[in-house]
């Protein structure tokens, strides 16, 4: 099976949305210090959109991470491993992915997002609701869910290849 059919598109609308995301806060934030230090009238609304972008490119920036797989790991115990005993501790390692992203991200960020949405709370300057805002943790946790699928299924695969070579 090749993954990078369906990787690709994936990793390229995170890439360029979070490319996006990451301009608009860093004119945000190039207009906050403008308004505030020349025109000594500061901006709220960009204060807020470049706190909102940061929240959105850092959990889609972790999400892509898990995508190319430069996600933060110890690989202490791992590091030497090859063949099968890879394979193993690959499919492990993206079995726990996937149990964070389920029971923390997915789960937790809906339950976020749920409460947030029925309670109103709508941001200050801006006034949209929040939970628009703290979508970006269920959704990153699902595209975090996909990748940990995709690369046990692409381990297991191997891992099979190698059983009926050997």
């Amino acid at each position: 099976m090749q993954i990078e059919k369906i990787k690709k598109p994936v990793d390229l609308f995170i890439s360029s949305f979070s490319i996006i995301v990451m301009v608009l806060l860093v004119i945000c934030v190039t207009w906050q210090v403008f308004s505030r230090y020349v025109l000594q009238i500061p901006s709220t609304v960009t204060d807020e959109i470049a706190r909102f972008s940061m929240i959105w490119v850092g959990l889609l920036g972790a999400a892509y991470t898990v995508g190319v797989q430069r996600h933060l790991s110890i690989d202490l115990f791992t590091h030497n491993l090859t063949g099968k005993k890879k394979q193993l501790s690959n499919i492990i390692i993206n079995i726990f992915i996937f149990l964070f992203a389920v029971s923390v991200m997915v789960y937790g960020g809906s339950t976020l997002v749920s409460k947030v949405y029925t309670s109103g709370q709508i941001s200050p300057s801006m006034q949209i609701p929040m939970a628009y805002i703290y979508i970006a943790l269920p959704l990153s946790g699902v595209l975090m869910m996909f990748y940990s699928i995709l690369f046990a299924w692409d381990n297991i695969s191997k891992l099979n290849q190698t059983k009926g070579v050997s």
